[in-house]
């Protein structure tokens, strides 16, 4: 990747915090101007690129997180119009995922503990000549601005420093043999959008609280003018308790700025760190909470560069902001990598999350090769972990170690099934094979590894198991202790999964595997029902309703039993108030099987149930967000007592791929929907709802209005697409065009 240049790190400490590298060179003019210079740069940490006092992109945390031991990824980028005659590259380090803060248990340094940076310009000249300028042991580094940086407890930056003298000391290169440096296959992280300040008052002991209007994740920028040596120091918060900002969520991680004032005007921007917040306790402002009002402070969201292609809207504002959160939540988790939380001491890539998140988040955004990307280093730490899909990925785990009540450490259903799940719904969203091809071998590795930990039954009921993890029957403390049994979630999980290998083998041709895979498939099944479904009784032996959920949608009851168990599920809704009784295991899938059984009623009710826990409640006490709790936030206005409680998780935001697919009526059939369904399924309560997905092949949309006890629909189909639409009495196939049609609605059962 880098054929000359060198990985160059500080030979000492200069000034603490994020250092500067630099190097300078001469064009060879005597070719004339390049007509093109590229940049590619990496480095252990994060790092800042900038050509002669320029940043070179917009870019954001280069490389970020990958599993550093085996792939580092390298930037590229056009500096053509940025070289000079006589030109400085700039390299600013920062402690990032590399050397900075991980986990809950405080670990630092966990990759390394000497930061680093390799570059290269290429220049072409119009001769065709080339000139390569890299990264060597002539380099030297001196202090930059930011006197400390940490991705959990934020950035200092001291005005003071910038402009003045600096001693440049010299470079060392240093060699770190296992590093393979890979080109990027995910957009990187950029800014997004800037929010203004949308209110600022003191609280009740005289604080200045800035509010933002929403949950997001990124920084502040700041524009402050005050005396030399002032400091302004910012602290970030998602929620307000009792008035004041409520930090018990963020656990160890400081989410604190500070910014040194030169004297002048200055601009602050903590581009080394990132927060999940609304809210922002302000201390040392020059003028107070009037000078605030007046300007000086705007958010920079961030998020991984990622184009909108799923859209929703309905007549009911509750469920568009619904709809709105979980699509704040995708791009706040969207950074980099797929993470649980962008705020407290955790922000890791869990897998189990992004399993079942998968199909909606491939709906709303373009995310094929952020996943895939991701999906490389789920490969490679399971190369190294004898098949295990690890609980995290990167899985800094490994390093740090997991509490005991999560041990001993192996494949655990859901979470460990995302090597399987997540390519099958980002082949399904896009038809690209590669994320297929590009993972086969790890769906067989899982499932041959996960095949030596079942019983003698056949059930995978040994080992640790995460289960119905946060079933909000289960005791704050104890998240895990779910109604679902859970040797039934994980044989249930382990079925689909080779299911949907079985799928992904005959799509690739790799007829080698089949009938492997199809005997695990059908022997799993097999030990599922004689084991869980009491056919006299007509009921499962585990009688709730995330075990009929998983039942019901993974395909393990024969056909004449849907009935009865939908009839099961309903009654257990019912029986419950129509209020969530699920945790993300069961989730994801509640409203399919209601839905798919003849209970669209149950299903719409349980959907637009306000009071908590509900997908709703969240949004009646003001989220922008998904919460990772039905609870997170008491209805007296009270953080959950739990000790995990973020209000930025999308997992349960899941049920948005029920709204796109069945509510608004918009399904894949085939991968890339090259053929798609177009079903709505109006629910009492929502008199219209529209839906829109950019495909391959261009926009298909579908909007549909209530009238009395007729429906109307219209659906947009582009060329290579063909649409089979059901609607009451209608049952036709059309091809690209604008299509209307109308019928009395009967709910569809689709059993």
């Amino acid at each position: 990747m880098f054929p000359t240049a060198l990985l160059i790190s500080p030979a000492a400490p200069v000034g603490g915090g994020a250092p500067t590298l630099i190097g300078r060179f001469v064009l060879d003019l005597d070719h004339g101007e390049p007509v093109r210079a590229t940049l590619r740069y990496s480095a252990l940490g994060v790092v800042e690129a900038a050509i002669n006092g320029i940043r070179v992109s917009d870019e954001l945390l280069t490389p970020g997180w990958s599993s550093y031991e085996w792939r580092v990824r390298v930037a590229e980028t056009d500096v053509t119009a940025l070289v000079a005659a006589e030109s400085t590259l700039e390299l600013t380090l920062g402690n990032g995922w590399y050397r900075g803060s991980l986990t809950w248990m405080g670990a630092t340094g966990v990759y390394g503990d000497r930061l680093a940076a390799i570059a290269e310009i290429e220049l072409v000249f119009a001769d065709g000549r080339t000139q390569v300028w890299a990264t060597d042991d002539s380099w030297s580094v001196r202090a930059s601005d930011t006197v400390s940086d940490d991705l959990y407890h934020g950035q200092t930056i001291d005005a003071r420093r910038r402009g003045a003298a600096s001693p440049e000391v010299p470079v060392e290169v240093i060699d770190v043999p296992s590093v393979r440096f890979e080109p990027y296959v995910g957009p990187p992280v950029v800014p997004v959008e800037t929010l203004p300040v949308r209110d600022a008052w003191l609280s009740p002991t005289g604080r200045l609280i800035v509010d933002f209007g929403e949950n997001l994740v990124g920084w502040v920028r700041a524009e402050v003018t005050g005396e030399s040596g002032g400091v302004v120091t910012l602290r970030h918060a998602e929620v307000l308790e009792k008035d004041e900002i409520g930090i018990r969520p963020l656990r160890s991680a400081r989410a604190t700025d500070r910014f040194i004032l030169s004297g002048g005007t200055d601009v602050f921007e903590p581009r080394f760190t990132f927060h999940g917040f609304r809210y922002v306790e302000v201390d040392g402002w020059p003028g107070g909470v009037d000078a605030v009002r007046r300007g000086g402070l705007e958010a920079v969201r961030i998020s991984s560069r990622l184009r909108r292609t799923g859209t929703f809207s309905s007549s009911d504002p509750l469920l568009n902001q619904l709809h709105e959160n979980v699509v704040n939540s995708t791009r706040g988790n969207f950074v980099d990598l797929p993470t649980d939380c962008p705020q407290r001491d955790e922000r890791l890539g869990w897998t189990g999350d992004i399993a079942v998140f998968a199909p909606t988040s491939a709906y709303l955004f373009d995310v094929g090769d952020f996943l895939r990307d991701w999906l490389r280093d789920v490969s490679v730490e399971q190369q190294h972990q004898g098949g295990v899909v690890p609980y995290v990925v990167p899985d800094v785990l490994k390093y740090v170690g997991v509490p005991e009540d999560i041990t001993p450490v192996d494949s655990t259903a859901v979470w460990s099934d995302a090597i399987v799940w997540v390519p099958w719904a980002v082949w399904m969203a896009s038809g690209d094979v590669r994320v297929l091809s590009e993972n086969v071998e790890g769906m067989l590795a899982h499932l041959r590894h996960v095949s030596s930990l079942v019983s003698e039954t056949g059930l995978w009921d040994r080992g640790f198991q995460f289960g119905d993890w946060l079933d909000p029957d289960a005791p704050p403390e104890d998240p895990a202790a779910a109604k679902a049994d859970r040797g039934l979630v994980a044989t249930a999980c382990l079925y689909r999964s080779a299911d949907l290998a079985v799928r992904v083998v005959e799509a690739l041709g790799r007829w080698d595997v089949r009938c492997e895979l199809e005997h695990l498939r059908d022997a799993t099944r097999r030990a599922f029902r004689e084991a869980y479904v009491a056919r006299d009784e007509q009921r499962l032996r585990n009688h709730c309703e995330t075990s009929y959920a998983l039942a019901i949608v993974f395909g393990l009851l024969d056909d004449e039993e849907l009935s009865w168990a939908g009839d099961r599920l309903a009654e257990l809704v019912e029986a419950a108030g129509h209020r969530i009784s699920t945790g993300f295991a069961g989730t994801p899938y509640i409203l399919d099987a209601l839905s798919s059984t003849g209970h669209l009623e149950t299903a719409g009710r349980l959907l637009l149930q306000r009071e908590c826990p509900s997908w709703l409640y969240p949004v009646t006490m003001g989220a922008t967000t998904v919460w990772e709790r039905w609870d997170s936030m008491l209805p007296d206005g009270t953080i959950n007592p739990g000790e995990m409680t973020s209000f930025n998780h999308y997992a349960l935001g899941a049920v948005a791929d029920w709204m796109h697919r069945e509510l608004a009526g918009l399904a894949p059939l085939e991968p890339g929907y090259s053929r798609v369904r177009v079903a709505p399924q109006p629910i009492d309560g929502v008199d219209d709802a529209s839906t829109s997905y950019d495909s391959r092949h261009g926009t298909i949309a579908v909007a549909w209005r209530r009238e009395g006890g007729v429906v109307h629909l219209e659906v947009t189909v582009p060329e290579g697409v063909v649409a089979e639409v059901w609607l009451g009495e209608v049952d036709t196939e059309v091809g690209a065009g604008v299509h209307r049609f109308s019928a009395e609605f009967a709910p569809t059962v689709a059993v």
